[in-house]
């Protein structure tokens, strides 16, 4: 859908105006260090041993505790000491230290005795600031500026979702989410804007409020962070790890882990703008199911609610004109295993059918004469949920429940940015530009707290245009807007959402195939979604102009994506594991190879590779007519052409050729991984059905877990009777190679349901003497050309012990 743009603007026309801080005095009261200077105070506390937490309270302020953006901590438990000279003072716990010189002025902070950051002119104001907002020019009296110092080496990560490049160190972004339609290899700014910087040197500084500003990296080139903001709490945190996953879970205890979506989320999703009725919706999905083209879920655009794009917005109940019978519609989709969502937005037209109705019961945001606040945008004279009223909150979940109860199971909440928000509005938490960027945040919030409160057992699947730091928590699962659709546009996708992971959104993907244009190009349709096989949401989506969905292909290209999407519930159970531990660690699915070299200079900012989850090495194909790509193997391990089988030795490079089947993807050698046979949908899918299969590499030993539950219902990982862990471990010893299964529940009908297939070892170079499980002798087939040894094997009890003599 086309969008109307907003643009904002922010400059400086002044210098600092602390240079004169003075240290005063120190106190340390209820797990603070109580920092008095000549202008304001400052607040340190170490939250854990590898967070610090500052706020400054300038002079004439109140120090405010509450949080939008990170979860509630507790005093910690664990030793703080300090020491007091006349002019330093030390807090420490501990591996992380702050140094506060008093004469001059400067906090730095310290992990393992290393320098991580200072504060260069810390706290400043600026003045004469202008913003060009949608309703024109507005005069601030200042705005307030947190500065750090950092080295001339690091490659700096972070702003939230940007096509800028991975190194982001040079750009001043700006911190006020917004849609940028049709954006190709370059877009400053996007949907979800996130104050969080990130170093190459392992650690990171995120900036704890929600008011919109910018985040300077290092733009003059004078070894500068800045956060600047119009108002606002000034508190960050530095946080640091020893890896690039360690720094990542403690960010995500800071700010939240993601709860486990639903496993249909991982399916092919049949969306476009948009479905214009019922029988249109119904004959999609019974192609789908003529074509044996698996799918889980179909996504409903505007025209549910209304037969034109414009004018109809906000009336949030169905067109019973094209949709006569929406229960049933929904009913009999459910029953061949396919999930209704509903796209839904925060804007309330005053022509909607709802409009008199959220005047009467004041759920809009207000003029400053409280009047409901009303603009005009690309759909039409508007007003908007005030959802941090208690009134507009629960008149909006009131339409998601009522919506639930007829049978949907997923929620599209779009232009949450939000798209037009002008400065004149005024919400329940405070004015539009202090609430812009967390309007999706607490919008997702929202229906989060909705579903625990009335649908406690459903997991939800809430699909957001735009959120903030931490809006993960609530389970939000973003999307990178109205990308082109072009090669420039799939081009700039494997950044964003490597980029996004790194910043807790680890389910941030694209409309494969692309959204805004008519562009036509089976080439391109066909890279895109064989990039998205190895994404964390698998959603072909875009304007109606050329159909989205595979089953509208041509017979070629059609026969083409079949396999990526038929390969996609292939690797339903290695998948399902990836969002495990993004729930359990924070550790994204898609991973930047820096993670597992985070030395290499040549790969601090690369971004045309990266790691799906821990054992897959994917390279998209972003360019027409590509008939070679250059490809680096990590050194930690061997490859293996996942579709050939040749081995690529770690720490080469090579030049590999393509074919249009496929794009090049690669298995760590020496490692399980699992896969399970093709269904229609996740409906029909069995945690028993499990395909293991291995590169036999000549390494001594391996480890891998796998997490399995009922992919529906919440609280399972923290039960273990509602969950299983299968851990495949492996040794050699000479002629001895030992496979051991082991589950880990509580459950005895979990373990009775056991697990069964095939295992497949690949190169296995010798012709195997025999082969026994728990003992017992068991049968295999061993091809003594391709070197591969397949074994049946039944696992239907706590451990199963496989031992291949040679």
């Amino acid at each position: 859908m086309k969008k109307l743009l907003i643009f904002f603007f922010l400059s400086s026309l002044s210098f600092a105006q602390n240079a004169n801080r003075k240290f005063v005095s120190e106190t340390f009261e209820n797990g603070y260090t109580k920092i008095l200077v000549s202008d304001g105070t400052y607040y340190i506390k170490i939250i854990s041993d590898k967070i610090i937490e500052t706020s400054f309270v300038p002079k004439g302020e109140n120090f405010t505790k509450k949080s939008d953006l990170v979860v509630p901590v507790s005093i910690p438990k664990f030793d703080i000491s300090s020491s007091n000279t006349q002019n330093e003072l030390n807090i420490k716990g501990k591996n992380i230290a702050i140094k506060i010189q008093k004469t001059p002025f400067q906090i730095s902070y310290f992990y393992k005795n290393n320098l991580i950051t200072s504060e260069k002119l810390g706290y400043l104001k600026r003045k004469h600031i202008a913003l060009e907002n949608v309703k024109g020019n507005i005069t601030a009296d200042s705005t307030e500026v947190l500065q750090f110092n950092i080295s001339s080496n690091e490659v700096l990560y972070g702003g939230g979702a940007r096509a800028l490049g991975m190194n982001r160190r040079g750009n001043k972004l700006a911190l006020y989410n917004r849609a940028q339609y049709g954006y190709e290899t370059r877009a400053e700014l996007m949907n979800f804007c996130i104050p969080l910087v990130l170093s190459s040197n392992l650690y990171a500084i995120h900036f704890d409020n929600a008011a919109i500003g910018y985040l300077d990296l290092d733009s003059k080139k004078e070894n500068t962070v800045e956060y600047e903001t119009i108002s606002g709490r000034k508190t960050y945190q530095i946080l640091v790890g020893d890896t690039w996953d360690e720094l990542l879970k403690n960010y995500t205890d800071l700010t939240g882990k993601q709860p486990l979506p639903p496993r249909w989320a991982f399916g092919n999703f049949s969306s476009r703008f948009g479905y214009h009725t019922q029988e249109q919706v119904e004959k999609t999905i019974k192609k789908f199911e003529d074509d044996k083209i698996p799918v889980d879920a179909i996504i409903l655009d505007l025209y549910w609610f209304g037969k034109t794009i414009q004018g109809t917005m906000g009336n949030l109940d169905w067109d019973k004109d094209n949709f006569p019978n929406p229960e049933k519609m929904i009913s009999d989709l459910n029953a061949k295993g396919v999930k209704t969502v509903l796209i839904t937005e925060p804007f309330i037209l005053t022509t909607s059918s709802k409009w008199q109705e959220t005047v009467s019961k004041n759920v809009l945001a207000t003029t400053t004469q409280g009047k409901p606040a009303t603009w005009d945008f690309y759909f039409g004279n508007t007003g908007i949920v005030d959802i941090f009223k208690p009134e507009g909150k629960d008149w909006f979940w009131n339409v998601y429940k009522n919506l639930i109860k007829q049978g949907i199971q997923g929620v599209w909440g779009d232009l949450g940015e939000p798209e037009v928000f002008p400065s004149f509005a005024n919400t329940a938490a405070g004015k539009a530009d202090e609430v812009h960027n967390i309007y999706g945040h607490y919008w997702a919030k929202l229906i989060a707290e909705g579903y625990q409160k009335d649908f406690p057992k459903i997991r939800p699947f809430i699909l957001m245009r735009a959120g903030y730091s931490g809006s993960q928590r609530f389970g939000m699962i973003p999307w990178s807007g109205d990308v082109s659709r072009s090669w420039g546009g799939l081009q700039s996708q494997t950044e964003i959402a490597l980029q996004m992971g790194m910043q807790g959104m680890a389910y941030m993907h694209s409309d494969l195939g692309g959204f805004a244009g008519d562009y036509y190009d089976t080439e391109l349709y066909t890279r895109w979604l064989q990039y998205g096989v190895f994404n964390p949401i698998f959603r072909p989506h875009a304007q109606e102009e050329v159909a989205s969905e595979a089953v509208y292909k041509d017979v070629d290209t059609k026969n083409i994506v079949r396999k990526a999407i038929e390969l996609r519930y292939q690797m339903l159970p290695y998948n399902y594991n990836l969002a495990y531990e993004n729930t359990t660690k924070g550790t994204p699915l898609m991973r930047p190879l820096l993670f597992e070299e985070p030395q290499n200079k040549a790969l601090l900012a690369k971004s045309d590779g990266y790691l799906w989850g821990n054992d897959f090495l994917v390279y998209p194909i972003t360019e027409k007519g590509q008939t070679q790509k250059e490809v680096y193997f990590p050194k930690n391990s061997n490859w293996y052409d996942f579709y050939s089988g040749k081995k690529y030795v770690g720490g080469s490079t090579e030049l590999i050729y393509l074919n249009k089947n496929n794009i090049p993807t690669f298995v760590r050698g020496n490692v399980f991984y699992p896969m399970t046979k093709l269904v229609q949908n996740t409906n029909e899918y069995s945690n028993s059905d499990l395909d293991l299969h291995f590169y036999f590499d000549g390494q001594k030993s391996s480890e891998r877990e796998f997490y399995f539950d009922d992919g529906k219902t919440t609280e399972t990982i923290n039960d273990t009777k509602n969950h299983e862990i299968l851990n495949c471990s492996t040794e050699l010893i000479k002629n001895l190679f030992s496979i051991r299964l082991e589950s880990k529940t509580a459950n005895q009908e979990i373990l009775s349901q056991g697990k069964k297939g095939t295992i497949f070892i690949y190169k296995f170079q010798n012709q195997p003497k025999k082969i026994t499980s728990n003992g017992s002798k068991v049968d295999y087939t061993y091809n003594a050309k391709t070197k591969l040894l397949e074994i049946k094997y039944n696992h239907s009890s706590y451990q199963t012990d496989l031992k291949i003599i040679f």
